[in-house]
């Protein structure tokens, strides 16, 4: 992982997929206003970047990943997903068409190694070339892309226009209220080390975090386990296009489109802000108060300058999507025993039970 773009001020994340990285650089509050309002910029030295070339390489991934890049134009952007062959999640990347046979994937830290290997495992006959993009660096910004540093050239950039439906794409719940656009700026990681940057031009991953919460986008570190199958976390809505020909784990997510309904579904919580409880991803949601059923996971954590305490979960479809739900916050141990509290929330849902509004059926088995 590269070293942080500046040390003075920051306070670094210890664990987790971000350690290393600054977590703040003094006041999380200000610095999602400034990235709000465009005068401030994320380091994301964490991610990762891979880059497939060669003169099939966008027909190539078209064939192994679950979106269309054939055809798009040149600096375009895209998300796309490897799914299992039984139709779980295994890999998700943002994409960038840098020329007509080039493509830059973009992935959240840790992941690119596993995804090299599947590509790898894939490649035959085709005229392809992967390439780790060690020499690059990201920077997270707030559409439009804010002109922090004018100086600093992009060598590409992802433009995201979340919540928006993508071509093929399917929505499994509502669009979040006043979402956020944000931009990944891929740019020399010397260049960017090379820069005199100040602690006001900068915003850490609590700022960053808090605004992907609020706009219900799922992060592969966080939101994706093991059982994940893309209409749990609102996939179809970019990462997976339904009317394109095969691709692995095509018939789970037609059949489940189609026919059935995703076993879990995410959604948005709202935290009880009274009570002097730190945040932590990890804890489980109870039906029922304290003492009620586990239904799910809480998978991120933040706070808004707005909003307050908010959180992304994970729980079991057949929740009320109107229920009154707790979520048990662990406070270390004490004498040997895990202190738990349990902290009220309220449902904002990301992904509704099919009873709560009908999806157009647009896959093909």
């Amino acid at each position: 992982m590269p070293e942080p773009l500046l040390r003075t001020g920051a306070v670094l994340e210890t664990e987790g997929p971000d350690a290393g990285v600054a977590a703040h650089y003094g006041s999380p509050t200000r610095e999602q206003r400034r990235l709000l309002m465009g005068r401030a910029l994320v380091d994301l030295g964490q991610f990762e970047m891979l880059e497939v070339s060669g003169p099939d390489a966008r027909r190539w991934l078209t064939t192994v990943t679950s979106q269309v890049l054939e055809g798009t134009e040149v600096g375009s952007s895209a998300r796309l997903a490897v799914l299992t062959p039984k139709g779980r999640v295994e890999h998700l990347a943002d994409a960038v068409i840098t020329a007509d046979d080039a493509v830059l994937l973009i992935l959240d830290h840790g992941c690119r190694a596993p995804l090299r290997s599947y590509l790898e495992s894939m490649l035959f006959a085709a005229r392809v070339e992967l390439a780790d993009r060690n020499d690059l660096r990201v920077l997270g910004g707030v559409h439009p892309a804010a002109q922090i540093r004018p100086e600093l050239e992009a060598v590409t950039v992802f433009r995201d226009d979340w919540p928006q439906v993508a071509a093929g794409g399917v929505p499994y719940g509502p669009d979040p209220e006043d979402p956020v656009g944000v931009v990944l700026s891929v740019v020399d990681d010397a260049a960017a080390r090379a820069l005199p940057w100040e602690p006001d031009q900068l915003a850490g991953m609590l700022a960053w975090e808090a605004l992907r919460i609020a706009d219900h986008r799922p992060r592969a570190t966080a939101e994706v386990d093991e059982r994940t199958i893309p209409h749990e976390l609102d996939l179809l809505r970019q990462w997976v296009h339904t009317a394109k020909g095969c691709y692995r784990g095509q018939e789970t997510v037609a059949k489940v489109l189609n026919l059935g309904q995703p076993p879990r579904r995410l959604v948005m919580l709202h935290l009880d802000g009274s009570q002097d409880v730190p945040l932590r991803a990890g804890g489980a949601v109870l039906l029922g108060g304290a003492d009620g059923k586990n239904v799910g996971r809480v998978t991120s954590v933040g706070t808004h300058a707005d909003l307050g305490p908010i959180a992304l979960a994970v729980i079991k479809r057949a929740v009320p999507v109107d229920a009154p739900l707790s979520v048990q916050m662990s406070l270390g141990t004490d004498g040997g025993e895990e202190q738990i509290a349990v902290v009220d929330a309220a449902q904002e849902p990301v992904v509704l039970p099919r009873d709560h509004g009908e999806r157009p059926a647009t896959a093909r088995l």
